[in-house]
This record gives C-alpha cells, sequence and structure tokens, in this order.
C-alpha cells in the first residue's frame, strides 16, 4: 500500500497541491454529493471500502483543523452513485473522536445546495438545528459547508456550489 499523501490545509495556498483529488473533480448528476463513514484509521480502512464498494481511491487524505478530521474519498466505479467519504479524529477533541472510538459507522449524508444561508433558513423553519455554521472545508478547496441535525435524528451537510 503506498502512503497517502496529506493535505495540510492550513492555508489555502496549500491546496494547489491536492487539484486534482476526487472531492474537487467530480460532481454529482443530482444534489446528493457524499454518504460520510466515520473510521477509526484510514489508512487502515480505506482498501476494505474501496473493495467492497466497488470503488476508486486518488490516495489523497484532507486534515481539516476546523473540523478537528482526517477525510478522503472513493468514487464509486458505477455512474450516479454518491462519493463514499471516510472521516478520521484528527485528535481527541475532534467531534467524531467517541465515535471513531467505538468502531465508527454511517455519520452523515450531503447534499450540495446553491446558497448556503437558503438552505440553513428552510431547514431551520422545518424544524432543524444547525449544528455547525458555516466554515470554509479544505476538501472541498475552501468552499463553504455546514451541518444541520433534523427531527428525524438525520445528521446532513450542506455543500455550497
Amino acid at each position: 500500500m503506498q502512503i497517502p499523501r496529506f493535505a495540510r490545509g492550513d492555508k489555502p495556498d496549500e491546496w494547489f497541491l491536492t487539484m486534482n483529488a476526487i472531492s474537487l473533480t467530480w460532481q454529482p448528476e443530482g444534489t446528493f454529493h457524499h454518504v460520510g463513514f466515520v473510521v477509526a484509521s484510514i489508512p487502515d480502512s480505506v482498501q476494505g471500502f474501496a473493495s467492497i464498494l466497488q470503488a476508486d481511491w486518488d490516495e489523497q487524505v484532507f486534515h481539516d483543523p476546523n473540523q478537528s478530521v482526517r477525510v478522503t474519498f472513493l468514487k464509486s466505479r458505477r455512474p450516479g452513485d454518491p462519493l463514499w467519504e471516510l472521516v478520521e479524529p484528527a485528535d481527541e477533541q475532534s467531534p467524531v473522536h467517541s465515535f471513531g472510538v467505538k468502531g465508527g459507522g454511517l455519520h452523515h449524508v450531503c447534499y450540495v445546495v446553491e446558497n448556503l444561508e437558503h438552505a440553513l433558513a428552510d431547514t431551520r423553519a422545518l424544524g432543524a438545528i444547525v449544528t455547525r455554521q458555516p466554515m470554509p472545508a479544505v476538501a472541498f478547496g475552501g468552499r463553504h459547508i455546514a451541518w444541520i441535525y433534523t427531527k428525524n435524528r438525520l445528521l446532513i451537510e450542506y455543500l455550497e456550489r
């Protein structure tokens, strides 16, 4: 197994090394972008996920200090499928640390939205809670994301187009 290429992501000028990453080049056919899955370790998990999902991995792992996580993406070989995101806690303060320690699992779904503020207002009106306000995401070249939690106990990440 090759050593993954890491994108530190501390500053926008460091993102140039990863501009060919799946997370930057792939576009969904609709608005369903990816499914997030928490793992204890990306290097220990990624090959198994790629195999069972019949997906390709570009070996790029992003460290996102805003979220205290490392993430990587898998692209299905079947057209129209969403990406799969593996999320690894970066430290003990990570919001997914305790989930990762317990073995991880399905974490969230992500949708692309045209206007993040409008999407948040719409979901608030439906009773959802905004759990993380808009912030830039390293894996998406600084595009903004936000997180909501629905009455149905579904965690949704919005990614602004």
